[in-house]
């Protein structure tokens, strides 16, 4: 299965975090689909930024606004009068959780909250799709991988800020907005690569950068397991999610998009590939010892997407790593960054 034009055209999307990595190239998607789109963001958080450099700003209606304000964010809501909400604005990262834990519990759960407020009363939703991450399970760093019903929890403030925003958005779903017709679902993503990140304290932005600038890349845990896959694996599971709980919303709930099983791998392995792919680069190899406590071993179990939705994932790590790194070198080669995602989301439609 693969996104419909047909069904996504004219269709009116809020997007949150549209300025963020996930969110620009969901909304490059977007527009090639036909949506009419509304982005809630605060500015580009980095320079440079896939936003910026893919020009953003002319597909879509762009309001700076924080997530945190909730007067500001329902009468947004009110005006455009969405058909569809992706909610993606967030805090992203697990080290800048533990450097200002109440700002992230902030923007994770109470903004979320506003979100979710800002619907009440607006006939026009049908759907509401609030992203989460994979990190939202309470970590045993057990063998098997997570499924949808396993216990949240979080040891990190990140990590627990998005389980908490779990727990927020099922109360608002039961609460408040099925009893208004809305399928309100949330969406956990492993580690999504993919080229335009350049967010601080994540591993290929981290390799890119050192590597440029002909540094060595330090990494601090290489024995690290994750369910690393290409952004546009998790985005066309969430398009392909709402467009199903449009018509079928009885089926919303949390769902799991990553690799399978069998297919995570060490930080060690992603970054061995990524720098045979590059052709050079440094690397000191941490202990595990540096910095504050991170996960070593997380996978997802994604048995339910498969099921209801009739999904797999289309690229393996390896081809994922080469596009991605493939798209920054084409980039400081002087290609046009939105033609760079737009040639990559059809090659991944022609797939599916």
């Amino acid at each position: 299965m693969k996104p419909g034009k047909t069904f996504w055209s004219g269709k009116r999307v809020l997007l949150t975090g549209h300025t963020g990595f996930k969110g620009s190239w969901l909304a490059l998607w977007l527009n090639k689909l036909g949506a009419e789109l509304t982005g809630v963001s605060l500015p580009p958080a980095t320079d440079p930024n896939l936003f910026t450099l893919a020009r953003g700003n002319e597909l879509i209606d762009s309001r700076f606004i924080d997530i945190r304000d909730a007067e500001q964010l329902s009468r947004l809501a009110s005006e455009v009068s969405p058909d569809m909400v992706f909610h993606l604005a967030a805090q992203p990262l697990v080290r800048e959780g533990y450097r200002h834990p109440l700002g992230t519990f902030a923007t994770n759960v109470i903004g979320t909250a506003n979100l979710l407020e800002s619907l009440r009363g607006i006939d026009s939703v049908r759907v509401a799709l609030i992203v989460t991450t994979d990190k939202v399970y309470r970590n045993q760093e057990w063998l098997y991988p997570y499924r949808e019903n396993d216990a949240l929890g979080g040891h990190d403030p990140y990590s627990a800020s998005k389980a908490a925003a779990e727990i927020v958005v099922a109360s608002y779903r039961d609460a408040f907005l099925a009893p208004q017709g809305v399928a309100v679902t949330t969406a956990r993503a492993g580690n999504v690569i993919g080229g335009g990140d350049w967010s601080e304290d994540r591993l290929i932005p981290d390799a890119v950068r050192a590597w440029e600038s002909g540094r060595p890349l330090k990494v601090r845990r290489p024995q690290a397991i994750r369910p690393w896959q290409h952004v546009l694996e998790p985005l066309s599971g969430y398009l392909l999610l709402a467009e199903k709980l449009w018509t079928r919303p009885e089926l919303a709930g949390a769902y799991n998009f990553g690799p399978e099983t069998g297919q995570v791998r060490t930080v060690r392995k992603v970054i061995e590939y990524a720098q045979k792919i590059y052709g050079h680069g440094q690397v000191i190899w941490g202990d595990g010892s540096d910095g504050p406590h991170e996960a070593g071993l997380l996978s997802l179990e994604i048995a339910k997407a498969r099921a209801i939705l009739e999904i797999v994932p289309e690229w393996s790590l390896f081809e994922a790593i080469e596009r991605t790194m493939n798209w920054y070198s084409r980039l400081s080669k002087g290609a046009d960054a939105r033609e760079l995602c737009l040639a990559e989301i059809a090659d991944f439609e022609a797939l599916l």
